[in-house]
């Protein structure tokens, strides 16, 4: 459908009048780029920032603008009122009657936080706008719910920045909260450097066969788990992807070929051992599959989540080393600057990992000491939303007794693994590779 200001409002279905897909989304756009170019001026977010899109600004926008939104809610249940796109329009608003099956569970959960939203002091909302940018909260003590909404608020801006539509919009909204306030006079304003990734049209069986890289993307399978207190420490110098050591204990994550040289960059070696990964989350994660023949966007970024978090959990070293592909380690010293800040999350994201593995586990022992149903692991429901997105964890709980915790724990760990996600796929070296691994994963979502 093209966007229009003449194509149509709503639909008829079964259950009513709803308001059409487009229509949505082009409300949502215009209110994006109002939140960008107020948390411009508010100071949230500069104009260097905002050029680059650098950081996780991608999900920052979106969640800024699900804020916004609800500060402006005045019905109850929540909706949000919706932008005129012609003076003549009656007033609308997006509300569970008349919202598309598509933004459904970003809807129910956007209501949710409303009413936290709407209660809290408004120096506590600020600090929750500074929170959701990434920035330090003035107040002291803080609130400990503003975590949990900030939590939900990215889990959404996470669900809308994988969406295909909202890419290919996303650097007109920067560009216009850049353009905001410049005058004829003023310098010219930066210009938004946003880029969105290849897409993910499944390709005909006959282009996969002619691709020059199909061997080196064959995706392996699913290598065994292995103990990184067993790793010995490595000299950089040894570093070399065809020359894995017999001594690491540390077996080949990628028995095929790869387009790695004994002098490829550091940021190629990360790429091909979280790409030589995703084999093991199609193995692991059968739902993956099936979700590359329906929705092949999440199904792509699904897929590098667990790429992340399958790395993080088994090839990390204690010193913070990564083992990759061939069983070759790379130091964080031997990574270069640039790239450390993602070597650093990625063992971060490991060490919580198995703190919430402990935690499910030692949960586990308790209520089975009382005889009393286990609830459902952390982790399990932390993967479930990789799968399905935050709107699923809306029927569980992180707390005992069915209590949810005010932090939201399994949203923010899973958050975290997403955001590491979107930040390695949008470097320039995993987007050169990104169009031939869509090719692979299609393929095999369409055998």
């Amino acid at each position: 459908m093209s966007r229009s200001q003449s194509s149509p409002t709503h639909t008829r279905t079964r259950s009513g009048t709803q308001l059409t897909e487009q229509y949505i989304q082009d409300s949502f756009h215009s209110y994006l780029k109002s939140s960008l170019t107020q948390a411009k001026v508010e100071r949230l977010l500069d104009a260097d920032l905002l050029s680059s899109a650098e950081g996780d600004l991608m999900i920052t926008g979106p969640a800024l603008c699900l804020y916004f939104a609800a500060l402006r809610s005045t019905t109850n249940p929540p909706s949000v009122p919706l932008p005129r796109h012609n003076k003549n329009a009656d007033p609308t608003e997006l509300s569970a009657e008349n919202c598309p099956p598509a933004f459904a569970s970003f809807l129910r959960v956007w209501a949710q936080t409303v009413p936290a939203i709407q209660s809290l002091a408004p120096e506590y909302q600020h600090d929750l706008a500074r929170i959701i940018c990434n920035l330090e909260p003035l107040c002291s003590p803080l609130d400990p719910a503003i975590h949990g909404i900030a939590a939900d608020l990215r889990a959404v801006a996470i669900e809308i920045s994988q969406r295909r539509s909202f890419q290919d919009r996303y650097a007109s909204d920067l560009q216009a909260a850049l353009d905001s306030g410049a005058s004829p006079e003023s310098p010219a304003a930066k210009k938004a450097s946003f880029v969105p990734p290849p897409s993910y049209e499944a390709s005909p069986p006959s282009s996969l066969q002619s691709s020059p890289n199909t061997q080196s993307l064959s995706l392996p399978p699913p290598s065994p788990s292995h103990n990184s207190s067993d790793v010995p420490p490595q000299s950089p110098s040894h570093l070399s992807p065809y020359a894995p050591s017999s001594s690491s204990g540390w077996p080949s994550r990628s028995p095929s070929p790869t387009i790695l040289t004994p002098d490829s960059p550091a940021i190629e070696f990360i790429r091909e051992t979280l790409y030589a990964a995703l084999g093991d989350a199609l193995e692991r994660q059968p739902t993956l599959r099936g979700m590359l023949k329906l929705d092949p966007p999440r199904a792509y970024f699904a897929a590098v989540a667990f790429a992340v978090l399958d790395v993080a959990t088994t090839s990390m070293t204690p010193d913070g080393s990564v083992v990759g592909v061939l069983g070759t380690p790379l130091s964080l010293e031997d990574c270069p600057l640039p790239l450390r800040r993602f070597m650093l999350e990625l063992a971060a994201i490991g060490r919580q990992a198995t703190e919430l593995q402990e935690a499910d586990d030692a949960t586990a022992m308790k209520y089975a000491a009382r005889g009393q149903d286990i609830p459902t692991p952390r982790m399990e429901r932390v993967k479930q939303m990789l799968l399905e997105g935050v709107g699923c964890s809306t029927q569980h709980r992180d707390g005992e007794n069915g209590r949810r915790s005010v932090e939201g724990r399994a949203v923010a760990f899973a958050n975290r693994i997403n955001g590491l996600s979107l930040g390695l796929t949008h470097l320039k070296a995993f987007k050169d590779r990104q169009d031939q691994v869509f090719k692979v994963l299609a393929g095999i979502g369409s055998s």
